[in-house]
């Protein structure tokens, strides 16, 4: 395992760092090249627990890795949503030895409903994902590093690395957390209410990522969220997905306006998946009826849960096209 460090960084200077740059700098010809670990819906049931230090250490002893990031899901989706587990996993990101970005699935907070997890309120438990894991709004988990989190919604995080800015947003599954609760048909007031709140902070979070990857002349806009919008394993009903229209309507209209290339990890459907939803043709325009189509929108879902055998390793190139690759390497 390598040596633990805080990357040269002040208190302060985490607390303070932003994407800024220049406004119409030039989109430069090289970068310093730079590799990230992807991981999402892990771990799930006792045995992938129990295995998860080992792959933590795993993915800390690659000298390449400069960061990781999870996208959401840190439990199954029948297992409880209690605060011992939560405290459990955050040990565990801390024990990475690069910074860890974590955005939240539905298992561990919109499914918590469900009797076999507990029966808890929802928004009980975000405020708990919240307190457990952005206790320190502005730093990552893990080793610290500054990024720029969004005011109300921490979990919202953005950062620039190899000539490319990075995004999360908190998008998740159960239809966006509109499905209704144990018992009930339809979504309740609070779901009507928090819903659309949090999309429009994910779209503004999005359109802040783009002006600033624009002005800074970057050559590509990475986004991480954990909800499969556009999972191919089932043949899902609009009602189902209706919550995701707008921002994939963001989606299609920011990539469209960016002079680069864009790429969307998500997880939740547990299949590594490459494809471009957006591109012309694409069956998902007219499912979810949008205007317009993006066609320099890459998306990459990782796999998970039974299918979580292995992590994402993608590099940054220095310079020329593409800008992402990626492999996947089995846990050991």
């Amino acid at each position: 395992m390598r040596t633990r460090t805080a990357l040269g960084l002040t208190t302060a200077a985490l607390l303070t760092t932003t994407l800024a740059a220049p406004a119409g700098a030039a989109r430069p010809d090289t970068a310093p090249a730079y590799t990230f670990a992807v991981i999402g819906d892990i771990p799930y049931g006792a045995a992938q627990v129990a295995a998860f230090p080992g792959w933590v250490d795993q993915i800390s002893a690659d000298p390449d890795v400069q960061l990781v990031a999870h996208l959401g899901d840190i439990k199954s989706g029948s297992t409880t949503c209690d605060d011992a587990y939560f405290a459990a996993i955050r040990t565990q990101f801390d024990r990475f030895d690069t910074p860890l970005v974590y955005t939240p699935g539905d298992n561990e907070w919109t499914d918590c409903h469900r009797p076999n997890n507990g029966g808890y309120d929802p928004y009980e438990r975000l405020d708990r994902v919240r307190q457990v894991f952005f206790d320190h709004p502005g730093t990552t988990l893990g080793v610290p590093m500054a990024v720029e989190a969004q005011p109300a919604y921490p979990e919202n995080v953005a950062w620039r690395a190899g000539g490319v800015t990075f995004t999360t947003a908190h998008v998740v599954g159960s239809n966006n957390g509109m499905a209704p609760w144990t018992g009930a048909t339809a979504p309740n007031e609070r779901q009507l209410a928090e819903v659309p709140a949090r999309t429009r902070a994910d779209i503004a979070q999005l359109h802040h990522a783009f002006t600033e990857a624009q002005e800074n002349g970057d050559r590509a806009v990475v986004v991480m969220q954990q909800a499969d919008v556009f999972d191919p394993t089932w043949t899902p009903t609009f009602a189902d997905f209706s919550a995701f229209k707008p921002w994939v309507q963001a989606l299609v209209e920011e990539s469209a306006a960016f002079d680069g290339k864009v790429y969307l990890f998500d997880g939740d459907s547990h299949v590594f998946h490459v494809d471009r939803p957006l591109a012309d043709g694409s069956p998902w325009l007219d499912f979810y009826g949008v205007d317009g189509s993006a066609g320099n929108l890459t998306r990459v879902t990782v796999d998970g849960s039974s299918n979580n055998t292995g992590w994402l390793k993608v590099r940054v190139a220095a310079h020329g096209s593409p800008v992402l690759t990626w492999e996947r390497l089995a846990y050991r």
